[in-house]
């Protein structure tokens, strides 16, 4: 079998295409990239939500599916609308990555505060969730982060950054942020399947940001295999890359992210996690300036959408309070 996968251009997206490649080949099949540029990759606004609704980094992908210009398609997950088009399926989610944001700033600076005084050096360059000190402007065009930064930060700018992996990198090594926020996932993908970032990670330190606290993007760390529901041998093949837990643990917190209606231009963080014989599900959102959270747990077999909806009810209360 022969397959043509649709893919975003950027060194990220390529590599996480090519990953998804590497796994299909060792069934036998073979899969060749199609680069599709995107209304999102087009647009040079300055914010994530500034520049449409959810799906404008996947939509013309999507598009191409059903046209069958393509066979599949791989998508970071936390990029897709909560619901497929009609005719379209997520028919695999492969073991997820690190869903925590890292932040990152330049070697040289005040060392951040540590149980170690060593600074790490690559593959080991992940810490727990510090304080911010030291930090007056950080880089991130997505409102989550910026709505999490003013809160565990007050008083530090989060100021706008766009851009691939590389760009965001080479603006905080050239000087214009004092730190950035990027995926984890992207940085460990990037790093492990090329040099692309070899030059600018050497010359910067990371912090894991804990997501129990820093909680990330619903999905975030997480791919998406995409292909037409009708296409029974492909959906067969993606059949074996799928890995239960992931699905699972991305299937709450997006069905959260649905309940809650947030798109690019929302705050709002889901990141569920393996508790016990089930998941635990830790939800954290802004409303009218305030910092709200809650956190349920649930069987393993419970439905998805039962935990979310769970959760999203007891931030009601936390609303309620903030507004009294």
């Amino acid at each position: 079998m022969k397959l043509r996968l649709g893919t975003r251009g950027s060194d990220l997206a390529r590599t996480q295409s090519a990953h998804i490649a590497g796994l299909l080949a060792r069934q036998g099949i073979e899969a060749s990239l199609v680069v599709i540029t995107t209304s999102g990759d087009r647009s040079d606004a300055s914010s994530f939500g500034a520049i449409g609704p959810q799906g404008v980094f996947v939509r013309e992908i999507e598009q191409a599916l059903l046209a069958r210009e393509v066979d599949l398609a791989v998508h970071s997950y936390k990029d897709l609308p909560t619901a497929s088009p009609p005719g379209l399926v997520v028919a695999a989610v492969p073991p997820r990555r690190d869903p925590a944001d890292w932040l990152l700033r330049k070697r040289g600076q005040s060392p951040f505060s540590s149980s170690s005084s060593e600074t790490p050096s690559p593959p080991d360059r992940k810490r727990a969730l510090t304080p911010f000190s030291g930090l007056r402007r950080i880089g991130t065009a997505s409102a989550r982060r910026q709505a999490w930064l003013r809160h565990f930060c007050p008083g530090v700018e989060a100021a706008p950054l766009r851009g691939n992996v590389p760009t965001r990198l080479k603006r905080l090594v050239d000087g214009g942020f004092d730190a950035i926020v990027l995926a984890g996932a992207g940085i460990e993908r990037l790093d492990e399947g090329s040099d692309v970032l070899a030059a600018a990670l050497a010359e910067v330190e990371c912090v894991r940001l804990d997501p129990a606290a820093f909680v990330p993007a619903p999905a975030q760390g997480a791919l998406a295999v995409q292909c037409r529901d009708d296409d029974t041998a492909i959906r067969d093949a993606l059949a074996a890359i799928d890995d239960e837990g992931s699905r699972r643990a991305v299937a709450i917190e997006r069905a959260a992210l649905a309940l809650a209606e947030a798109g690019c231009d929302a705050a709002f963080g889901a990141y569920a996690r393996a508790a016990g014989t089930g998941f635990a599900l830790k939800l954290m959102t802004e409303r009218d300036g305030r910092i709200l959270t809650a956190e349920v747990s649930g069987a393993a077999d419970d439905d998805p959408a039962a935990l979310a909806a769970e959760a999203i009810a007891a931030l009601a209360p936390a609303a309620r309070g903030s507004a009294a």
